[in-house]
């Protein structure tokens, strides 16, 4: 049987409010392709379907669309929900679509899911335990403790639905195991926005100890495997959704497994997606209008730090845009501003008056107008939203 792992697919998210929606729907085009030309007999989504509980119209359209195309010659799908979905709205069309093969699983159930391949004839067990939140789970994990006591306690939560749903397992099946968690010794990155990594929400690798022989996982971003018994991975997501992930390889995993027999992984490369990039320029302005001129990183998005020594203009800023509409974030770094910080910390002088300081002292003595001051806090206020993500 040949199984292809995906999930974090994230319909409807932006990037600080530019779509992906053509990123995501060429992903689609890429992912019905291999699908066809690797004659893949299973797909199992890991969850995150959406990357909100409202996703917009569009995403819901472009994953029907994605679900429909998927299983046309009889390829089962199966999918669970994530921390982003709204579990009910993942599994309310299967009335509709469960005779195409098609399942969703929205809530955790009490029986793993059974599929048969049409081209092989074998059957897969799949223990399919979606987004495991305390909230869906129905209970309090625990009244008081700390949070290494939450943590075993929601590890062995875990661990005791999977190994109900594992039951059926037998010697003559292809023994799967499907969830969203976050496993203790996964990488994450910005991007798994907002959830429970770390902390009490982690799950130990010994949880998934229930005789599976591969285990789909979502979460977390960054393509990966986990170790413990047997084979454990994250496919990671189709495209890069925050800068974190720059210089990422997303990828899909196709598996090959036979019952009772060790499994295969290949991971297989995706093409789509615009890349997202960091730009440091030490060498400043000048050194972006060469990168510009070059046409570097033309299809990126770009997070742009650059080296001044002379106050940024807003029409240098301006500028920049218009030469390259990637450019999402753009960052002027002053060998003078960590002396503001330390004048601020030690000031009662609110932001601004100390930006109007610092910019005097630059210009030798000229006023900033008011639309510079907005623009300095806007991009100090993103910056530090940045690194609070971070």
């Amino acid at each position: 049987m040949r199984i292809l792992h995906t999930g974090d697919w994230h319909f409807g998210r932006t990037l600080e409010g530019r779509s992906r929606m053509k990123e995501q729907e060429d992903f689609v085009e890429e992912l019905v392709r291999i699908v066809h030309d690797q004659k893949i007999d299973l797909v199992m989504m890991a969850g995150d379907v959406y990357d909100s509980v409202n996703p917009p119209a569009a995403a819901e359209q472009l994953f029907y669309e994605a679900a429909a195309r998927l299983t046309e010659g009889g390829t089962p799908l199966v999918v669970i929900a994530g921390n982003h979905d709204q579990p009910e709205r993942v599994s309310s069309v299967t009335p509709l679509v469960a005779r195409q093969g098609i399942t969703l699983v929205g809530l955790p159930v009490a029986e793993a899911v059974t599929v048969q391949a049409v081209r092989t004839g074998e059957i897969a067990k799949i223990a399919a335990l979606p987004y495991p939140s305390e909230a869906r789970l129905n209970e309090l994990l625990a009244a008081e403790g700390d949070e290494e006591e939450l943590r075993r306690a929601y590890s062995a939560r875990v661990g005791m639905l999977m190994r109900k749903l594992a039951s059926s397992f037998t010697p003559e099946t292809v023994n799967l195991a499907m969830s969203h968690i976050y496993v203790l010794g996964g990488v994450e990155s910005d991007s798994e926005r907002p959830i429970q990594v770390g902390g009490a929400y982690t799950v130990d690798p010994s949880a998934l100890a229930v005789g599976a022989q591969y285990t789909a996982l979502g979460h977390l971003h960054r393509p990966q495997a986990v170790k413990g018994d047997g084979m454990i991975r994250y496919s990671g997501s189709p495209l890069a959704y925050s800068f974190s992930e720059a210089g990422q390889a997303k990828s899909v995993s196709i598996i090959d497994v036979a019952p009772g027999q060790q499994p295969v992984m290949e991971e297989v490369y995706l093409s789509c997606g615009r890349p997202l990039i960091r730009w440091k320029a030490k060498g400043g302005l000048e050194e972006v209008h060469r990168w510009l001129d070059e046409g570097r990183d033309a299809n990126g998005f770009i997070d742009l730090e650059i080296s001044l020594t002379e106050a940024m203009s807003l029409g240098d800023i301006h500028r920049l845009r218009k030469s390259h509409e990637g450019f999402v974030h753009i960052r002027p770094v002053y060998p003078e501003m960590e002396q503001v910080e330390v004048e601020y910390s030690r000031s009662s002088l609110p932001v601004p008056e100390l930006f109007r300081k610092f910019y005097q002292r630059q210009t030798g003595g000229a006023e900033p107008d008011d639309a510079l001051v907005e623009l300095f806090l806007a991009l100090t206020s993103e910056d530090a939203e940045v690194k609070e993500e971070a």
